[in-house]
């Protein structure tokens, strides 16, 4: 079996695989490698809801056309609203803030891949290159906060698409969030992959003084060069445990995420993560089993036999062993864990390795009485 695998990988570039060429066939167009360099997907598949579906391939006419490479582009979204409600039971936040659609840290597993269909765009590289942001999230933000009845909760953020991912640094919409929500007195929690987070210390800690914020830091290996193919414009995870150190000694209770775990990829380094995340500070844990929903299957199938041939057929196999044989099962309550004995291995590691570090010993609830809804524009001012 290793054999046949590794006949695949030498067979891949040049079409001649039939795994590759059924990868292909299941997902999309596959995109040279100069083209996509410093990308995660090898893929660009058309959106699910599209009426057309494009490949590309050679007529016999000569060389293909050379395109250019793949550069990151962002439009301005102009939504009507930005909380987002959800009554998901297996999820402990019920709203979140999107600043961003799409990620340009193009993480090969990320389950929001396929919401770019829903924007005609592909889940594979369009995912990655064209980014939508929307510069009135503050605005919007102040005005949802400031609505009759508004009951104040906890807002998620990082749970989608990353706040922190480059373009945050010139758009800074999430330091405008931030600054809304501090004003208003209102709870937040970020998970992010980006070091960029302790730029906005100084916000979160006076924040995190009153009990109004905490951040999880999404650590998924201590392996440059996996994470580097894996989260391709991630910051790298030593950068990561650094921003978690800083964060933590700022006062900013800055905890852990093993997001996801891989089977046969990553899996392996769990006690190890939780060690280095104990070491800067943190002192809760969480992880997320891998979550292949929609495109994103054949889009990590096709990246997997591209770095690592030879463990192809073990992780896939491993995989489907904790969605009860499919690449993914959507049920609540299964979907973050998984099932079946490898599933409950994984499990009960992390749980040992978090008592013996003292992690998880109590859970930080955020405060919910200090919010004070925002002044609405044009109200008359009190006489004296």
């Amino acid at each position: 079996m290793a054999d046949i695998v590794r006949a695949d990988a030498a067979a891949f570039g040049n079409g001649k695989s039939p795994l590759a060429n059924a990868i292909v066939e299941e997902s999309g167009i596959r995109v040279g490698e100069e083209r996509r360099r410093g990308r995660g997907a090898g893929l660009n598949p058309t959106g699910r809801f599209e009426p057309i579906t494009r490949d590309v391939f050679d007529d016999g006419w000569g060389a293909i056309e050379e395109l250019p490479p793949f550069k990151t582009e962002v439009q301005v979204e102009k939504p009507r609203t930005i909380i987002t409600r959800n009554d998901s039971p297996d999820i402990s936040f019920d709203r979140s803030i999107n600043p961003y659609r799409g990620c340009e840290h193009g993480c090969i597993y990320c389950f929001a891949r396929p919401t770019h269909s829903y924007m005609g765009l592909s889940p594979g590289l369009d995912f990655e290159s064209k980014l939508f942001a929307k510069p009135d999230a503050a605005r919007l933000l102040e005005r949802e906060l400031g609505k009759e009845g508004y009951q104040p909760r906890t807002i998620a953020i990082g749970t989608n698409t990353d706040p922190y991912q480059p373009i945050e640094r010139e758009y800074r919409i999430m330091r405008e969030v931030l600054e809304v929500l501090e004003a208003c007195g209102h709870p937040v929690g970020i998970v992010t992959k980006s070091a960029l987070v302790v730029r906005d210390i100084d916000i979160l800690s006076r924040m995190a003084e009153r009990g109004l914020a905490k951040v999880a830091l999404s650590v998924t290996t201590l392996d440059r060069r996996l994470a580097r193919t894996m989260e391709p414009r991630a910051s790298t995870p030593t950068k990561r445990l650094e921003a978690m150190k800083a964060l933590n000694e700022a006062g900013v209770p800055a905890s852990v995420m093993i997001g996801p775990v891989i089977p046969g990829l990553n899996d392996s380094e769990i006690e190890r993560i939780l060690d280095s995340a104990r070491a800067a500070g943190a002192r809760e844990a969480g992880y997320v089993l891998l979550r292949l929903p929609l495109e994103v299957a054949p889009i990590f199938k096709d990246w997997l036999l591209r770095h690592y041939p030879d463990r192809y057929r073990h992780v896939m196999s491993l995989i489907r062993s904790m969605r009860d044989g499919k690449d993914y099962d959507s049920e609540w309550g299964k979907r973050m864990k998984g099932t079946g004995p490898y599933a409950w291995q994984i499990g009960r590691r992390f749980e040992l390795a978090a008592k013996r570090l003292g992690l998880n010993l109590e859970k930080r609830t955020l405060r919910t009485d200090l919010f004070v809804a925002p002044e609405k524009a044009g109200k008359q001012l009190m006489l004296l």
